[in-house]
């Protein structure tokens, strides 16, 4: 989930670019404004940058261990046919 500090941040950040008749026409828009984009947000499937970085470890590792495995296999796959022939 995002960080309440960003919405505020995007929820100021739309206020600022809404023409200044149609800003001074409801006083509380930014809050109906970081309202909507909270609930909007809330909606998505989205994670911290903390369990994105984990997953990204996680992966990495995984990525590793399947590279090793691959050149273990290599390996065996050459000795067996180095000790079968090329024809089994």
């Amino acid at each position: 989930m995002l960080e309440i500090k960003s919405i505020d941040e995007l929820a100021r950040r739309v206020h600022e670019i809404i023409p200044p008749g149609v800003r001074d026409a409801s006083g509380d828009l930014q809050k109906h404004i970081r309202a909507t984009l909270q609930t909007g947000l809330g909606k998505l499937d989205l994670v911290t940058r903390e369990e994105f970085d984990v997953q990204r470890a996680v992966l990495l590792r995984t990525r590793e261990k399947l590279e090793l495995l691959e050149r273990m296999v290599e390996l065996l796959e050459a000795r067996l046919e180095a000790f079968t022939g090329p024809n089994h």
